[in-house]
C-alpha cells in the first residue's frame, strides 16, 4: 500500500522562459490556482497523506508560504531541495530518508489529470507492493515523450521520445514504485543528455517482469504544461469545466473535507488565508 509521495517541483521552466524567470513554474496560476494543486490533489484523491516536494533551494520559502506543514489539509507536507535539475530519478536518491524503503508514489508538478474514475483507478493502483505501475494517454504526438509499446498485455518496449511509436501511448507523470526504487535509481547511469533518466528506471522493472501500467481512456484528460501554448491551453480547459459545471478542479479543502481529514474550522481558517477571492467564496459554500 503507497502511503508516501512526492512531487516533483523543480527545473527552470526554461520552454515558459522570460515568466519562470522570477517564479516557479509550479507556482504559476493555472486558471485560478498555483498549478502544484493540481498534482497534489491527485495525491490527496489517491488518500496520500504523506507527501515531500522537491524544488528549487530558492523556491522551498514560497511553497511553504503556500502549504506550511500540510496540517490545515490534514496531511503532512515536508521539503527537499534540489540542487540542480538532474532527471526524474534523482527525486527518489533525494528522498531517500523520507521512502524510508516504503514504496512510493512520484507525481511531476506540471502534470494536469482530470476524468471520471480517475480517483477509482487511483484507489486501486495504490495497493501496489511490488514492481512499478505506469498510467498511459494515447496522444497523437508521441515523439514528443517518453512511451510504452504493449504486446500480449505486457509491456515489451520503454523509449524516451522515439521517431515512430506504434501504440501512441504516452507515460504520463505519475509513476507508483515499490521499495526498489532507491536502490535501483542509484545504479542508474547519466544519458547523453547528462541526466539520470526515468525511461532506463522504467527499464529495470521492465527486464524483471515487475512493470504494469494503467491506460488512461478517452473519457479522461492528461494535459501536459511544458510549452506556453500548452499552458494556456490547459487554463482555458479548467475554466471550461469550472465555469460550465460551478465546481471546482483540485479544490485541496474539498478533497480533505470529502476524506474526513479536516473540519468546518479549517474551512473557515483557508477562507481567513486566501482572503477575498472566487476560491474563497467557492470554500464558503462547502460549509
Amino acid at each position: 500500500m503507497i502511503t508516501k509521495a512526492i512531487i516533483l517541483a523543480g527545473g527552470t521552466g526554461k520552454r515558459l522562459s522570460p515568466i519562470t524567470k522570477s517564479v516557479n513554474k509550479q507556482l504559476l496560476p493555472l486558471f485560478d490556482k498555483p498549478m502544484i494543486f493540481y498534482p497534489l490533489s491527485v495525491l490527496m484523491l489517491a488518500k496520500i497523506r504523506d507527501i515531500l516536494i522537491v524544488t528549487n533551494k530558492k523556491d522551498i520559502g514560497s511553497f511553504s508560504n503556500l502549504f506550511g506543514n500540510g496540517k490545515n489539509l490534514g496531511i503532512k507536507i515536508s521539503y527537499l531541495e534540489q540542487q540542480k535539475a538532474n532527471g526524474l530519478p534523482e527525486a527518489f536518491i533525494i528522498g531517500e530518508k523520507f521512502i524510508n524503503k516504503k514504496s512510493v508514489a512520484l507525481i511531476l508538478g506540471d502534470n494536469f489529470f482530470y476524468g471520471q474514475g480517475f480517483t477509482k483507478k487511483l484507489s486501486k493502483n495504490k495497493k501496489l507492493m511490488n514492481g512499478c505501475k505506469i498510467f498511459l494517454y494515447k496522444v497523437k504526438n508521441p515523439q514528443d515523450y517518453g512511451t510504452a509499446e504493449i504486446k500480449k498485455n505486457k509491456i515489451n518496449i520503454i523509449k524516451e521520445k522515439p521517431k515512430k511509436s506504434k501504440s501512441g501511448l504516452a507515460i504520463t507523470g505519475l509513476y507508483f514504485f515499490d521499495k526498489k526504487v532507491v536502490e535501483y535509481s542509484k545504479k542508474l547511469k547519466l544519458s547523453k543528455r547528462n541526466e539520470l533518466e526515468i525511461t532506463d528506471l522504467l527499464n529495470i522493472y521492465r527486464r524483471k517482469n515487475q512493470l504494469s501500467s494503467d491506460l488512461l481512456g478517452r473519457g479522461g484528460a492528461w494535459l501536459d504544461t511544458g510549452s506556453i501554448e500548452d499552458f494556456y491551453k490547459t487554463s482555458a480547459f479548467v475554466s471550461a469545466i469550472e465555469n460550465r459545471q460551478g465546481f471546482k478542479i483540485a479544490c485541496l479543502e474539498e478533497i480533505a473535507l470529502g476524506n474526513k481529514w479536516i473540519t468546518r474550522k479549517n474551512i473557515l481558517s483557508a477562507i481567513k488565508f486566501y482572503g477575498n477571492c472566487g476560491y474563497s467564496n467557492y470554500l464558503k459554500k462547502l460549509i
